[in-house]
């Protein structure tokens, strides 16, 4: 009689086969690891000033697109045209291409921005909140002897609340004249002095 060893688990499967579940946590520190990895194999990457980008928009936006394009077929339509440009109307058509498709890039860096300061926002929000109400529970708490550790943090949030409340408000002016054109009070309150008339000899 044959026997026919049968196996009821079967092998487990290895390890390298098995697909992992994507990361979708990243530490910030290892974001910003992975994009300078990225900036460092970009060939051409070149910081401008906000009024240098402003310059090369103004001088980009008196052509559009389609005049853009138009005005590259006249390279390749007279070699005379594309030697005294000294470039080849293939190496124009290239860096067309090219202008094209990181177009698409940016599209992706912008929106990836924006969704880590959205949620960069949110963050500070909340810690805003929790920390309006650590001082108002707190601020209940030290009014109790047996809390008074919280005296001295609870007076030192109010210091800081009132310089920041301090230059957050605007300076006036006292020479600066009231809706009704009259001259506005002086710093002590009592009202400024009218000027003299000039004296007209008749």
């Amino acid at each position: 009689m044959t026997v026919f060893n049968q196996t009821l688990n079967p092998p487990a499967a290895n390890a390298a086969d098995t697909p992992q579940p994507p990361v979708t946590n990243l530490d910030p520190e290892v974001v910003v690891e992975q994009l300078r990895a990225i900036r460092s194999q970009l060939a051409e990457v070149n910081p401008l000033t906000p009024v240098q980008k402003r310059v090369l928009r103004d001088q980009s936006r008196k052509q559009s697109d389609t005049i853009l394009a138009s005005s590259i077929n006249v390279i390749g339509a007279l070699d005379n045209v594309a030697q005294a440009i000294g470039r080849k109307p293939e190496d124009v058509r290239q860096l067309q291409t090219d202008w094209n498709r990181w177009t698409a890039v940016i599209d992706e860096l912008r929106g990836l921005l924006n969704g880590v300061e959205g949620a960069n926002l949110v963050r500070r929000q909340q810690l805003a909140l929790i920390g309006q109400q650590a001082f108002t529970i707190g601020a209940q708490l030290a009014r109790n002897p047996d809390n008074s550790v919280l005296v001295p943090h609870i007076q030192e949030l109010k210091r800081l609340k009132k310089l920041s409340n301090r230059k957050k408000k605007p300076a006036e002016d006292p020479q600066t004249p009231t809706p009704n054109g009259a001259p506005a009070p002086t710093p002590n309150g009592a009202p400024a002095p009218t000027p003299a008339m000039p004296h007209v000899v008749q």
